[in-house]
């Protein structure tokens, strides 16, 4: 068996507990050792990518225990995406963490931020549906952790707000995969694939019911409307550097529905047949149009950037509501476009938030403001989907993919309109915040936030130089992804071949069995 398929896990599953264990009351091997996890599973990720990229469905068995009756990992060109995804993200951001100084505000950020790493990638790996749920608890556990990271009453609030709230969610995830597993007798994705497929039409009534409680609740995870209430205040009184790694966990619901709506209750399947469409597509809809008002309407700079994530969400979602080759190409290529820009621009939000607080309104100058502003600028235009960056290519092929749709006009009048009040939303906010005021004696003070849980608000960076560089660093992947278009479309193409043809990933899974 190939084991770097399972290194992606093992690794910050043992990185995090050493943390804790052995170098809690050391910050600067902490941070040595982070960092050093952090490198080493980006090193991780590109090995397993490239061999994805062969077009071979790898299988890892744990305990050499056969599916559907064991564990197994697998790896195709989608979950190796994800995982390659996952540690491009968390490179730049635990170096912002360490040059901005807040993992040194509270106890234990780099060892629940390598178990954060461990349930993300885990949920990309797993074959498994129960197990998808198990690196879901995990992700619960590590965010609620993170989340409250420097503590502060309205932050506490916000995170028991996100933990109840997420903690129903498992809740129904656990009823639905026992009403699936009632009917079927498996959880094993592939498995459940070859079972689902042999059940006759009119038996199906109750895993339709398990189906459909199973799209809701990978619903929950992407923050579609109207079950996004808990993902505004979430991840604008958390920790900045934190909601920028949450950007990915998003992706998680969204991943989770392309792997099981194509694999085990696939198009062609009937007692599913047209479920993500007739379902996803409007609620995406109004996902956008929701995500482009709030950006509009919003008042401080972390709450615009949180809906920033729920309007990349909706037009990801589009796209996967179309649910044809084309269109789940174009997806997976703005899931990385997606996941970037809603990270650059959590991360200049908490610089700014960091020099002169995070209301959109004229104060007096801060420091590096032209530095600061051209970051802004880059991460506006990226979010809005404007050219030249890979916002603009990504869009485009969302809109060009739903050309023979039957809602298509709507779809490309929604991601239009919300284009556009996302632009007037984002320059808003930009000329308040950089341009409106230049003269600090007639500005008026800048004033701590009461609004946001910053307990070291105006706290110096330790690493000024640090912080700057690592959000260079997601620009520089936001213009990789711009240039290298070809390429990485052909990529999401050929992965988005693989997602439609499950016989191949059936074969891997269950081969032995047969």
């Amino acid at each position: 068996m190939n084991h770097w398929i399972v290194a992606p896990i093992v690794l910050p599953a043992i990185l995090a507990p050493f943390i804790i264990m052995v170098l809690r009351y050391h910050l600067d091997l902490q941070r040595i050792f982070s960092v050093a996890g952090v490198m080493a599973l980006l090193g991780i990720a590109l090995t397993i990518t490239a061999q994805a990229t062969t077009g071979e469905i790898q299988v890892y068995e744990l305990g050499d225990w056969p599916a559907p009756f064991g564990i197994v990992l697998v790896l195709d060109r989608m979950s190796a995406m994800m995982v390659l995804l996952t540690a491009l993200l968390a490179l730049p951001i635990v170096l912002y963490a360490i040059g901005s100084g807040w993992d040194d505000r509270g106890k234990h950020f780099h060892a629940l931020f390598h178990f954060q790493l461990m349930g993300v990638c885990g949920a990309f790996l797993t074959g498994d549906a129960f197990n998808l749920f198990v690196f879901f608890e995990v992700l619960l556990i590590a965010s609620y952790g993170l989340m409250t990271h420097g503590g502060g009453a309205v932050r506490l609030k916000a995170g028991v707000q996100y933990v109840t709230y997420n903690l129903l969610g498992s809740t129904l995830f656990l009823f639905a995969l026992g009403t699936i597993y009632s009917v079927t007798g498996t959880l094993n994705m592939a498995d459940l694939a070859v079972r689902v497929a042999e059940i006759p039409p009119e038996d199906t009534a109750l895993l339709r019911v398990g189906a459909v409680l199973l799209l809701l609740v990978f619903c929950i995870k992407a923050a579609v409307l109207p079950l996004h209430f808990w993902l505004p205040a979430s991840y604008a009184n958390a920790p900045l550097p934190v909601a920028a790694l949450f950007a990915i966990m998003t992706k998680v619901g969204a991943y989770s529905i392309l792997r099981v709506y194509t694999l085990a209750f696939g198009p062609d399947v009937a007692v599913t047949e047209g479920l993500v469409g007739a379902w996803l597509q409007p609620a995406a809809l109004v996902t956008l149009a929701v995500g482009a008002i709030g950006i509009l309407g919003s008042q401080h700079i972390a709450r615009m950037a949180a809906f920033c994530a729920i309007t990349s969400m909706g037009t990801l979602l589009i796209a996967i509501s179309l649910f044809n080759e084309v269109a789940i190409a174009a997806a997976l290529y703005y899931i990385f476009h997606s996941t970037l820009a809603t990270a650059l621009l959590f991360l200049v939000a908490d610089m700014v938030m960091e020099r002169r607080g995070g209301v959109i309104a004229p104060t007096a100058p801060m420091a590096q403001s032209g530095l600061i502003s051209a970051l802004f600028f880059v991460g506006a235009i990226a979010m809005a989907g404007m050219p030249p960056l890979s916002g603009f290519v990504g869009k485009l092929l969302v809109l060009d993919a739903s050309r023979g749709a039957p809602d298509a006009s709507a779809i490309w009048a929604v991601i239009l309109i919300g284009s556009f009040v996302t632009i007037v939303g984002l320059a808003r906010a930009g000329s308040l915040i950089f341009w409106k005021c230049h003269d600090a004696q007639v500005c008026p003070p800048t004033e701590p936030d009461e609004e946001v849980a910053d307990t070291a608000l105006f706290a110096p960076e330790p690493h000024p130089g640090l912080a700057f560089t690592s959000v260079f660093g997601v620009v520089l992947g936001l213009v990789l992804l711009t240039l290298f278009a070809g390429p990485a479309l052909e990529y999401t193409s050929k992965t988005a071949e693989q997602l439609f043809t499950p016989d191949i990933y059936i074969s891997a899974v269950l081969g032995r069995e047969e």
